[in-house]
């Protein structure tokens, strides 16, 4: 079973910057479009941003013109560069094939609090 494992987060004030990293042991990951996805307390996971195998960006309202997200195929790597965060930014943050498959397999998230 695929095994992400997230990286990057922490504390940050608002106004402020993370990039967040997702290390995807996928055999022909370049082939797959990603996405980031995050869940806040009480709430349910949602899709922030995703990337297609070409390298199209697409992201939610709620974060256009804040959240870039990019792709290292040679590196397995997503990226997820986060700008202007403010307090509704704040949730675990995690990286999956876009769609996501039937049965999903997460992993652990990083953390993003944004707080002053």
């Amino acid at each position: 079973q695929v095994q992400f494992v997230e990286s990057g987060g922490g504390l940050v004030q608002p106004g402020g910057s993370l990039r967040l990293s997702c290390a995807a042991p996928i055999r022909s990951f370049s082939m797959y479009t990603m996405g980031w996805y995050r869940q806040a307390p009480g709430k349910q996971r949602e899709l922030v941003a995703s990337i297609t195998a070409s390298g199209r960006a697409n992201s939610v309202d709620s974060v256009k013109g804040r959240f870039t997200i990019s792709r290292d195929n040679a590196k397995n790597t997503l990226y997820l560069q986060m700008n202007s965060l403010n307090t509704e930014d704040t949730a675990n943050y995690y990286c999956n094939l876009f769609p996501l498959p039937q049965q999903p397999a997460w992993g652990q998230g990083t953390q993003v609090a944004v707080s002053s």
